[in-house]
């Protein structure tokens, strides 16, 4: 059969590519054919409309709204997560199968078309109403994460940049000077020939994308919550949030209330004449005033003495106390590579990175940096592994082991997940006590990170680089050595498996004998 098949996710990065790798592999191994479309965080790289055509069945491997879903309409269809591919492909693979077999319901085509045609356009998510409360809650933070993270990225690479360039242009109090700098410097005039003008420029700019980072989130999840609805209130929230000191823990409580506000509003009975200017005056009006009291007048102190209280303990650990949380962070980054416990440290070592009050610490710098090395370590070690003990692996395995040693180098922890889903009793625990390992020595050995991404090609924004790679070494090995461990006691089922279909292959090979005749 052909299938087409559309994968995204939150953030648009590892697990988006991670699932359309594995439907086409599934695919090929059950003798069909597959073209997926990625709909990443770079864009969508669109099918071939032909193909479509072509296609017997469609496959959404998906944690975001599939865009012009409208082109697929007429097609058997199986909607999934991202994560079901990247865990069990053949089993997404046999799914569509088993869709296309029982055909398409009378009608299904034509409402799924109009569907999509009344559907306006906007930023995607995907949360789905039949879930869970706390699932729900888990998406719609998530779906605020993940817009958040550009401007994270984008801002604090510029910012690192800039104090690394403020410490050639003036010494090595230079990331101190630069700040010193108003910018009104380089809008009266630019001096393209001066490094400090560069770097107080680039400071500037980083700044900008960091000061959206709250409204962002705010906005976003109340946008998850009430579509639409939600986004001037979710976005003013997050705005006052910052005017008031409550900072990310503000955003996450104004983008809850907006949402939620303005999801109540819009279902209110109002008469016909009402119901025209109910998205467009009334919910933004009700649900932006509401949100602003509440965040003004009655949750804006005690946020901010809550995120004070935050900075504070902060600041004030030291010695065995960061090296403890150090191992914490790099335990949850390890826990389970990429889901909603690496996201957590993930978020608290980003938001730290933009936390105001900190500028004189270090700290948040070197949370960032143990955070990013614990990231780093489980598709490192997985890929060390199928090296040294390559027996332990599939050949599967063995081929993702190779793609690992790019991913892990670059932070990307879920190139981890091949590995784990197929023995995640033995992987994950192997992935938790490395990565926790490297978090503690990071902050043992007073690493720090000013960027919030880009694995080992940041190394120039590092502090202390050898010994920051000394760790992520050191966790690598450990994590590799307990996953061989584990691995080497009792048996592997799918390396098994493997062998005895090779075995039965072999036996079934015909042999020829040649017969010698003298002449």
């Amino acid at each position: 059969m052909k299938f087409v098949a559309v994968t995204s996710c939150p953030t648009g990065i590892a697990h988006t590519y991670m699932a359309a790798e594995a439907l086409e592999q599934a695919g090929r191994a059950a003798g069909h054919e597959v073209t997926v479309e990625t709909q990443g965080s770079a864009g969508a790289d669109t099918i071939d409309p032909q193909a479509i055509a072509d296609a017997d069945g469609v496959i959404f491997a998906a944690d975001l709204e599939v865009k012009d879903k409208s082109r697929f309409s007429g097609k058997p269809t199986v909607d999934v997560g991202v994560k079901k591919a990247v865990h069990d492909a053949p089993g997404v693979i046999a799914q569509a199968v088993a869709a296309v077999e029982a055909g398409v319901p009378a009608g299904a085509a034509a409402t799924a078309a109009a569907t999509a045609s009344q559907a306006p356009a906007g930023p995607a998510t995907k949360v789905d109403a039949n879930a869970s409360v706390g699932n729900r809650v888990r998406q719609w933070l998530m779906t605020g994460i993940s817009y958040m993270i550009p401007f994270v990225a984008a801002g604090g690479i510029l910012i690192a940049l800039s104090f690394m360039l403020a410490q050639v242009a003036w010494d090595e109090e230079g990331a101190v000077e630069v700040t010193k700098v108003p910018v009104e410097t380089i809008i009266e005039g630019f001096d393209l020939t001066s490094l400090q003008h560069w770097s107080v420029l680039l400071l500037a700019i980083g700044g900008v994308a960091f000061g959206f980072l709250v409204a962002v989130l705010a906005g976003f999840i109340a946008y998850a919550i009430a579509d639409r609805p939600g986004l001037v209130p979710g976005f003013v929230g997050g705005a006052i949030a910052v005017t008031v000191g409550a900072g990310f823990l503000g955003g996450l409580v104004a983008g809850f209330i907006g949402g939620l506000l303005a999801l109540w509003i819009s279902r209110w009975k109002v008469p016909r004449g009402v119901r025209g200017i109910m998205p467009v005056v009334v919910i933004p009006l009700l649900s932006t005033f509401v949100t602003g009291l509440l965040m003004f007048v009655v949750l804006g102190r005690p946020l901010a003495a809550l995120m004070d209280g935050l900075t504070d303990w902060l600041s004030s650990l030291s010695g065995s106390n960061l090296v403890l949380l150090g191992a914490l962070l790099g335990l949850m980054m390890g826990f389970d590579l990429g889901g909603p416990v690496n996201k957590v440290a993930y978020t608290f070592a980003v938001t730290g990175l933009a936390t105001e009050g900190l500028a004189s610490d270090a700290t948040q710098y070197r949370i960032m940096a143990a955070v990013m090395a614990a990231g780093m370590v489980a598709p490192l070690a997985m890929a060390l592994a199928t090296v040294v003990r390559s027996k332990l692996f599939t050949r599967a395995e063995r081929e993702n082991g190779k793609a690992a040693w790019l991913l892990g180098a670059s932070f990307i922890s879920e190139g981890a997940i091949p590995f784990a889903a197929v023995d995640p009793l033995r992987v994950l625990p192997a992935s938790m006590v490395g990565s926790a390992v490297t978090g503690g020595l990071v902050m043992a050995f007073d690493s720090t990170l000013r960027a919030p991404h880009g694995g080992i090609w940041v190394a120039p924004l590092i502090g202390n680089p050898v010994l920051f790679v000394l760790a992520v070494i050191i966790g690598t090995v450990v994590t590799a050595a307990v996953v061989i461990g584990l691995k080497s006691i009792g048996s592997n089922s799918a390396v098994d498996a493997e062998r005895a279909a090779d075995a039965a292959a072999a036996d079934q090979t015909p042999t020829t004998t040649t017969t010698a005749v003298a002449g």
